[in-house]
């Protein structure tokens, strides 16, 4: 098979997985990787788009829209007041925790990736 075909599967599965977990959790993916990063630490923006891999600009609206959902807040720099950071409220937390392997059925195709790693925690 070609290797965008696969690509294809793969990114088809990743729309299904997303819709269900957004179903389930209230967030979508990218979302969820903004809330996990911030599991342990609070971050910068800056930060959280080098964790997540995304964009800036993206960033910045997937923290617009958990802020907006209750999940994440803001809070000064303590060195620098022009600094933001952001953390995880309750609410957040709560979600977070509730994103456990399989908590959301996970597509076929990407079943190795979901065992391999559930396993391991």
């Amino acid at each position: 098979m070609r290797n965008i075909c696969i690509m294809r599967d793969i990114y088809r599965a990743l729309n299904d997985f997303e819709r269900d977990f957004e179903k389930v959790h209230g967030v979508g993916l990218n979302e969820a990787m903004v809330l996990c990063c911030l599991e342990n630490a609070s971050l910068s923006s800056g930060e959280i788009a080098e964790s997540t891999g995304m964009t800036c600009s993206h960033t910045s609206k997937m923290i617009g829209s958990v802020e907006g959902k209750g999940l994440i807040e803001r809070v000064l720099g303590e060195r620098d007041k022009r600094q933001m950071y952001f953390h995880l409220t309750v609410k957040g937390r709560e979600c977070l925790q509730g994103m456990v392997c399989g908590s959301v059925p996970v597509p076929d195709i990407l079943q190795p990736i979901f065992e391999k790693n559930c396993n391991r925690r």
